[in-house]
């Protein structure tokens, strides 16, 4: 029997790049999207289709969603992954910044799942995985809206669990501590990435996007019938 197909935002890099990584070793054909298309050819991975696809853009991640199930058949699961982390005081922070947040972390969840969702209800078949964080259970200092819209993937993923439960179809929330990714290049308060490097380095060192990775394929790999609602993991080292 072939494997489904699985999509996987924010695939350029971190844990997005080593969930395809590992879940193509295990014979998935796989969508991946990302803005930087470079980065997703230079995987190489077989069965796999690339797009440039900021997740803003439903008609853009629909339209390669589309494409996909086309080559491959219809989509099985579905990674939302792709996210911002801008850190800042709120008294001092760009309003941008939120905006971008909300736009990515929220928005462009919210059409991941819309792009899939019905396919998967009239299948009666099919997960939804939302990489949220920590940060969407608990506050951190400097974190005010990024932690604003982790707790919305949070509230979102239960709230749709619930939904769609009856017709099959599981989502799960993984929620990762600290990871060595890209994602805190994206902060522009030298003071804030500094500080927060110097937290990595106490605690000996954070996860790595492989770790987050097989927890993802773990919660997926589980039977239709069990929904391993949620998994929170960190480095052991991490206090909070």
């Amino acid at each position: 029997m072939s494997k489904g197909l699985i999509v996987i935002t924010g695939a350029s890099s971190g844990i997005g790049a080593a969930t395809a990584r590992l879940l193509s070793s295990h014979g998935h054909p796989l969508l991946l999207l990302a803005r930087r298309i470079e980065r997703l050819q230079a995987l190489a991975l077989p069965a796999t289709l690339c797009r440039a696809v900021d997740v803003t853009d439903a008609g853009a991640l629909a339209a390669a969603i589309s494409e996909a199930e086309a080559q491959f058949g219809p989509v099985d699961a579905i990674v939302n992954n792709a996210g911002v982390m801008l850190l800042g005081e709120m008294s001092k922070q760009d309003p941008a910044e939120w905006q971008r947040m909300l736009d990515v972390n929220i928005t462009g969840v919210l059409n991941g799942i819309h792009a899939v969702l019905a396919g998967m209800v009239a299948r009666r078949h099919g997960t939804i995985i939302n990489i949220s964080s920590i940060a969407g259970r608990k506050t951190f200092p400097n974190h005010v809206a990024y932690c604003g819209t982790k707790f919305a993937v949070h509230a979102i993923s239960e709230n749709l669990r619930e939904e769609v439960s009856a017709s099959n179809v599981r989502v799960i929330t993984i929620a990762p501590g600290a990871v060595e990714t890209e994602l805190l290049g994206h902060t522009s308060d030298a003071a804030i990435k500094s500080g927060y490097e110097d937290w990595k380095q106490e605690m000996g060192g954070v996860l790595a996007a492989d770790d987050v990775a097989r927890a993802i394929h773990y919660a997926y790999s589980a039977p239709q019938n069990v929904c391993i609602r949620e998994i929170v993991l960190a480095a052991t080292r991490q206090p909070a």
